[in-house]
């Protein structure tokens, strides 16, 4: 198999907690270059401060991973394609469903690979969680995700921005886990959006999920505003009663109160070999599920001002 020279554009945390060290543990992959305003890269390796310039300097990458914040991605994205990249996003792949739609459409016209990815989606649990529900009628599920905005985002004011997300940021994890679990469609009923007085995203927000699948709504919280251990939880019934929790971000499953042993090789490493067999059968993998469910949450949420937040 070919050797394949990748970019992480948008070095920051995530970049250097999860992209990094996936990719080193990948023999296929070499990390070829950074781009990063703030000149941050990994050790050995060039950093651009552009992608214009890494794009101009290195016409032998073969693809791209994109960890800017959303509101970048679309057009950084396109010119990646137009150069011929294989391109993976990070969560959310882009601000609006239109950008997303367009760029696998380009992908689709350039013959390279669009990976959107949602990390959540490959926690050790989620396949196990999927496979249990699967042709199973659902009677009930709840989604709770609170964590405190301070420990997961600190400094980080984009995020509180028209585009940022607010606490759909960490939300739209569970929603991907719930997309791909769920044996059916998902809808949004109803959504109250918690702004702060001096920000533009929602700190919190409760929504209401329904399906044809399904008797009653599925009540969903997400809140920035909780302290201590986070709380990321999927519960699930069964209409013949069986019950399924998925806990720690969708690491750690029980059935009936039964914990199930899982074991993994973990989130972007799973994610990184996925983008692997897209790249070797010219396929892409554009799931816009999680992405039109915060849009819609967006569409139908009422807005409930509450007091300004300063971290």
């Amino acid at each position: 198999m070919k050797p394949l020279r990748i970019a992480i554009i948008g070095f920051g945390k995530i970049a250097t907690d999860q992209h990094v060290p996936a990719i080193a543990g990948l023999p296929r992959f070499t990390l070829a270059a950074t781009v990063s305003r703030q000149g941050k890269g990994a050790p050995g390796v060039p950093v651009f401060a552009s992608h214009h310039d890494m794009l101009r300097a290195m016409p032998d990458l073969d693809a791209v991973a994109i960890a800017t914040p959303p509101s970048a991605r679309y057009a950084i994205a396109r010119d990646c394609i137009e150069a011929g990249l294989h391109v993976v996003l990070e969560k959310p792949p882009a601000v609006t469903l239109g950008e997303i739609e367009d760029l696998a459409c380009l992908a689709e016209t350039r013959g390279t690979t669009l990976f959107a990815t949602w990390h959540a989606q490959y926690g050790a649990a989620v396949p196990a969680a999927a496979a249990a529900l699967a042709e199973q009628r659902i009677a009930a599920m709840e989604i709770v995700w609170r964590e405190d905005v301070r420990k997961w985002h600190p400094g980080q004011q984009w995020i509180w921005e028209a585009g940022g997300f607010g606490v759909f940021d960490p939300g739209i994890n569970a929603l991907s886990i719930a997309a791909r679990i769920f044996p059916g469609p998902l809808f949004v009923r109803e959504a109250e959006l918690f702004v702060p007085a001096n920000k533009q995203a929602p700190i919190a927000a409760r929504l209401k999920l329904f399906s044809s699948e399904t008797p009653a709504d599925m009540p969903v919280t997400f809140d920035w505003r909780h302290a201590g251990d986070e709380a990321w939880t999927i519960d699930v019934r069964t209409a013949d009663g069986t019950r399924l929790a998925l806990t720690n971000g969708g690491a750690e499953l029980a059935i009936d109160d039964k914990p199930q042993d899982m074991a993994g090789e973990g989130e972007y490493p799973a994610l990184y070999r996925r983008f692997l067999d897209l790249i070797d059968t010219r396929t892409s993998d554009v799931d816009t599920r999680p992405l039109r469910l915060v849009a819609d949450a967006f569409l139908v949420g009422r807005r409930t001002p509450v007091d300004a937040f300063e971290d």
